[in-house]
């Protein structure tokens, strides 16, 4: 879907900034999003009626606004619109399919302002670093843009030079939405069960970390070591001399983009190779380092004239700690044995569900998951379905996916994605049948045998409770006998009926009030007192407002379940 613009996009395309105006811009479009959204849930504001297919033509209506503004607000709002389009426990399914369309294209800025941060972070002008120079992008994005050169020393490369002026930008950006957040996390809807402060502290990490040119570097090194053993995945070697926090020189590694179907086969590359080496990778990183490109998006990845892949941009990536690989493992164990209490528990402990009082309602919508998915035989389901579902399922439940898990997600529906275009017979579910399997007998080759393992433990858990079992029961007995335990047991019907007689009795207290009051204002006017005559008629107004509301509140009370 080809992505329109506004007249007033790229407005933000400045050297220097007003923060006054970054302010109003910002907070203007967040409540105008706020109250669309506070119409979508009012059936006056549908013309013929409220319908769910008129909701969601609604929503998707909002979706596309918001993508473009975000455009127009410039590169913070970009980079968060890409962040929350992984967030679909956060947001209605719709914002999250038009975000995920929002594509980071805008103008380059000039080829002086290139060259004037380039002598700035590097301390020589480009002639004396680069024999050749191209002054015309091969690419321009809302951090940066990318310039082809070459060193004195013959080597061809690629120079990354990074917007002017971002800094500023995220640091005024930041601020106001940190007002934002704190708005969200009080709101009685919005912030219920969510933590927003913590999803902003998140962001800002990622934006900062995502404009730290010596960081991406050294991602980039860091991904080059864990595929060394690799002769099918290439990685740019990073020239350190020529590298600084805004300026990032790589090796030239020019490619074929692996969405481009027709120029691989054309190549004579075997596309169904090239579907299975993609999802291979990438499993790769999830299991065996840890470290893995949190935005491999088909612009990030080439294909070689040998048919090896080329990675490209190395500035968002995540990163899963052993510890969280065990509870990975603890779920994966929990959802093989279609053990919905088991995966809820290892949810818990991941972060990625919230615990709440009655977490009934969340265990069954889990098992229903593990009964609808696992009845089909594994290499035949879709990692996007399977998200899908999982996200409608969390969207506005106590589910708080970290953005690790979000990012893998992702990354695997897009690379399915990728698949299915080379190869439609591709699975990615096949190919991660092996690595499945390996996890299961080996737990990743840690030592010793996991499945055994467990098995061991669960029958040591068994007979545990098995052995305790009586004592817990006559402990519970003489709780029981002293008072200690106590059963309350609470009637909804009867708690409604009772709430409503006692309102009754008001409405009847009011209303004779209400009556007396107006008795008194007309004898009031016959006696020529008009002025008490007045305030008594005010007062029975007043009394006749708490009145309707209170009528009001009994017919909701009526329509409860």
């Amino acid at each position: 879907m080809e992505q329109g613009y506004s007249s007033k996009s790229y407005r933000w395309n400045r050297p220097k900034y007003s923060r006054n105006r970054r302010f109003v811009d910002i907070w203007s479009f967040f409540w105008l999003f706020l109250g669309s959204a506070w119409l979508n849930g009012k059936a006056w504001s549908y013309r013929g009626g409220m319908t769910e297919e008129k909701i969601q033509k609604r929503r998707r209506q909002q979706a596309i606004w918001i993508r473009d503004t975000f455009l127009d607000l410039g590169p913070t709002f970009i980079k968060l619109g890409q962040l929350f389009s992984t967030r679909a426990d956060l947001f209605p399914i719709e914002y999250v399919e038009e975000l995920s369309k929002l594509q980071d294209r805008v103008p380059a800025f000039s080829y002086e302002k290139a060259e004037s941060i380039i002598k700035e972070d590097l301390g020589k002008s480009v002639q004396d670093l680069y024999s050749s120079f191209d002054p015309i992008p091969m690419a321009a994005a809302s951090l940066g843009q990318v310039h082809r050169a070459q060193l004195h020393s013959g080597e061809e490369v690629v120079v990354k030079i990074q917007r002017p002026g971002l800094r500023q930008l995220f640091t005024i950006d930041l601020e106001i939405l940190k007002g934002i957040a704190h708005y969200f996390q009080n709101h009685p809807d919005w912030g219920k069960g969510r933590d927003w402060l913590g999803i902003y502290e998140e962001c800002c990490r990622i934006l900062w970390e995502e404009i730290d040119y010596l960081n991406e570097g050294r991602n980039a090194d860091t991904f080059r070591r864990n595929f060394r053993q690799e002769n099918w995945v290439k990685v740019p070697r990073v020239y350190w001399r020529y590298t600084s926090p805004r300026v990032l020189t790589l090796e030239y590694a020019p490619g074929i983009k692996i969405s481009q179907y027709d120029a691989l086969e054309a190549a004579g590359l075997d596309r169904k190779n090239l579907a299975h080496l993609g999802a291979k990778a990438y499993l790769m990183q999830i299991l065996y380092s840890g470290f893995f490109h949190a935005d491999p998006h088909p612009g990030n990845i080439a294909v070689s004239a040998e048919g090896s892949l080329i990675f490209y941009d190395f500035g968002m990536m995540g990163q899963i700690q052993a510890v969280t690989r065990e509870k990975l493992l603890d779920t994966f164990f929990g959802i093989a044995q279609k053990d919905g209490n088991r995966v809820m528990n290892s949810l818990i402990a991941l972060g990625a569900l919230a615990p709440t009082g009655d977490m009934g309602p969340v265990r069954r919508s889990i098992q229903y998951m593990l009964d609808h998915f696992m009845d089909q035989p594994f290499e035949t389901q879709s990692v996007s379905e399977i998200s899908d579902d999982l996200y409608e399922i969390a969207y506005d439940q106590p589910f708080r996916f970290p953005a690790t898990f979000t990012f893998v997600m992702r990354a695997f529906s897009t690379l399915e994605g990728v698949g299915k275009g080379l190869d439609p017979d591709f699975s990615f579910m096949e190919v991660a049948k092996p690595f499945a399997t390996e996890l299961m007998n080996s737990g990743n080759g840690s030592a010793g045998n996991n499945l055994l393992g467990e098995l061991s433990r669960q029958a040591t858990q068994m007979s545990n409770t098995a052995l305790g079992l009586p004592r817990r029961l006559e402990d519970a007995l003489d709780k029981l006998e002293q008072g200690d335990i106590r059963v309350r047991v609470r009637a909804t019907e009867s708690d409604r009926i009772l709430r409503r007689i006692s309102s009754m009795s008001l409405v009847n207290t009011y209303g004779i009030l209400i009556s007396g009051l107006t008795i008194a204002a007309a004898i009031l006017i016959s006696a020529d007192k008009l002025g008490l005559a007045v305030v008594v008629a005010v007062l029975a107004i007043a009394l006749a407002v708490i009145l309707f509301r209170l009528m009001r509140r009994i017919n909701r009370f009526d329509r409860m379940p």
